[in-house]
């Protein structure tokens, strides 16, 4: 009864356009009243969860994210990837998954890396002659590895909602996202010889080196965070207040993208797109834990036991479900509002935590890229000042790709668990 309730509050309240953050809130007050749980415990709940040093790296990162897409970073690893793949026929294509891939290495957030690779890399790309549609979709899809590849925003929550290391969630996502960058590289560089894209000029090996050693201090801020969190030197949180440091450091003083007075207007906007996280958190965690009081991921867990599903339907049955949600919900409210529900499922069922990390983040990548709700295309139409469909269109070929590696991922549990293993062990 109640989980109905909650439903036909949560889909009319989100349909009437209320933000996320009110609408699990209005629930979760809802249903702490009429099921007789005292309010001020889901306070005292919110305020012990929020209360954590691990979540404190999550404001840390998206203010590392926005020094490094304002402050010309950005562009000193588009020069570095340019350097280098200059000479193969659809060279610009190649740069902006490889550029992207670098990206997300720094910053964590998908929807900031499609924002600061397509300012860059959209215009030339059209000024070459590539078709938008085409440009659109590599930038869009190259992006959404921003989520999977450490430091990662959404392994970081999911860390924080699961009870999960999340170091131990960056190294699970290495592998799944070299994959997807890999795949989406083999498909521009097959595009790019059967439609003839043209070919940017190699560079002499004097320049190639000048370029890559400009790009050397935006290289060091994702080995800095790596090799402090994996040498047991700093914590996660620690990482990402040296990342912060480190990325204003090298914007102002080695890239100059922008003028030190500028500093707190990048400080503020980070701020703000922090804060609108925190709030999502906040009221999901008061949803959550109504939700583990009322017993329904017992009787989840019951249910499936009960109905004999072998682990690969489970997981089929979950994806499914999450491809559906992240047609109407954002990342971080799909991943606080499913979550709390399933995690208690996964041991039972055999479906490890980690390896679960990585396949419910690869269905948020999705979601940022299918309709209608998929954030990186609405950036990209708002920069490009193209129509919607005209991205969707571009997208296309990318999201079955991303399809085809969700598979791999889902099914072929070594690619993501081998390299936490080998550092942690079982």
């Amino acid at each position: 009864m109640w989980v109905t309730l909650f439903f036909v509050m949560f889909f009319g309240l989100l349909a009437s356009g209320m933000p996320i953050f009110l609408v699990l809130g209005a629930c979760a007050a809802v249903l702490y009243i009429f099921s007789d749980q005292p309010l001020i415990g889901a306070a005292q709940v919110v305020i012990d969860s929020l209360n954590s040093s691990t979540l404190m790296s999550l404001p840390l990162f998206v203010m590392a994210a926005a020094f490094m897409r304002q402050g010309g970073v950005a562009k000193a690893l588009v020069d570095l990837c340019t350097a280098w793949i200059g000479g193969v026929r659809g060279s610009l294509g190649l740069v902006t998954v490889v550029s992207c891939t670098l990206f997300a290495a720094i910053c964590g957030s998908s929807v900031a890396t499609a924002l600061a690779m397509g300012t860059i890399l959209l215009p030339a790309m059209l000024e070459k002659g590539y078709p938008r549609s085409f440009a659109l979709g590599v930038i869009g899809a190259s992006g959404t590895i921003g989520i999977v590849i450490p430091p990662s925003l959404a392994l970081i929550l999911y860390g924080i909602v699961a009870e999960q290391s999340v170091p131990r969630l960056f190294l699970a996502g290495i592998l799944p996202g070299l994959l997807q960058a890999a795949a989406f590289f083999g498909w521009v560089w097959y595009t790019a010889r059967r439609n003839n894209f043209p070919v940017e000029p190699a560079l002499p090996m004097a320049e190639r080196l000048k370029v890559t050693w400009r790009a050397i201090p935006a290289l060091l801020v994702p080995i800095i965070v790596l090799v402090g969190i994996y040498g047991g030197i700093v914590t996660v949180t620690e990482a990402a207040a040296i990342a912060a440091a480190a990325s204003m450091a090298i914007s102002l003083g080695f890239y100059r993208g922008f003028h030190w007075t500028q500093s707190l207007s990048v400080i503020a906007d980070a701020i703000k797109s922090a804060g609108t996280i925190m709030l999502i958190v906040a009221t999901a965690i008061a949803f959550g834990h109504w939700m583990t009081d009322s017993g329904v991921p017992a009787q989840l867990v019951k249910w499936v036991l009960d109905h004999h599903f072998s682990t690969w339907e489970f997981l089929l049955a979950i994806n499914v479900l999450l491809l559906i949600l992240g047609c109407f919900l954002e990342v971080v409210a799909t991943l606080l509002l499913v979550l709390p529900i399933l995690a208690p499922a996964l041991v039972p069922l055999g479906v490890d935590p980690v390896h679960f990390s990585i396949i419910f983040t690869h269905n948020m990548e999705i979601a940022l890229v299918h309709p209608p709700v998929g954030l990186n295309l609405y950036v990209l139409a708002t920069i490009s000042t193209a129509p919607i469909g005209e991205v969707i269109r571009g997208i296309l070929p990318f999201l079955v790709l991303l399809l085809i590696v969700l598979m791999i991922i889902t099914y072929w549990p070594p690619l993501t668990m081998w390299l936490p293993q080998l550092v942690y062990g079982h």
